[in-house]
C-alpha cells in the first residue's frame, strides 16, 4: 500500500545532531495512514521503538531513551516524517527505519533503513 523512502543519516561526533526524513507514497495515503515512527536496529538485537506520531492530530510518543532529545513531527502536504535527533549518544547508533501502520488490514510498511553512527 506504501512506499517509503528514508534519508538523513551519516556519521557524527557525540553531542552533533541529525535530521531523518521519510518520504511516503501510495494512493490516499493521507486518509489511509493511522500513524508513522521510527525504530532503530543494532546488529544482533531486536528492533526497538524510537518514536511515532498519530497523523490525523499529530500526537506523539516516544521512547524514554530518546525522550527529551529527539523529536518527531510530519508536514503532511509531503506525505514526510522527520526524526530531529539532538545531543546523539554512541548508544545511539543504529539503522533507522521508517514505518507507516496503515487502519485498513492492520498492516505496517517499513522502510530500507538509514545508517546513523555516533563517535566518542
Amino acid at each position: 500500500q506504501v512506499n517509503l523512502q528514508e534519508s538523513g543519516g551519516g556519521l557524527v561526533q557525540a553531542g552533533d545532531s541529525l535530521r531523518l526524513s521519510c518520504a511516503a507514497s501510495g494512493r490516499h495515503f493521507s486518509v489511509s495512514v493511522n500513524a508513522m515512527g521510527w525504530f532503530r536496529q543494532v546488529p544482533g538485537k531486536e528492533r526497538e521503538f524510537v518514536a511515532n506520531i498519530r497523523w490525523a492530530d499529530g500526537s506523539t510518543s516516544y521512547a524514554d531513551s530518546v525522550k527529551g532529545r529527539f523529536t518527531i513531527s510530519r508536514q503532511i502536504v509531503s506525505n514526510t516524517v522527520y526524526l530531529q535527533m539532538n545531543d546523539l549518544k554512541p548508544e545511539d547508533t543504529a539503522v533507522y527505519y521508517c514505518a507507516a501502520d496503515m487502519w485498513q488490514g492492520n498492516l505496517r510498511s517499513w522502510g530500507q533503513g538509514t545508517q546513523v553512527t555516533v563517535s566518542s
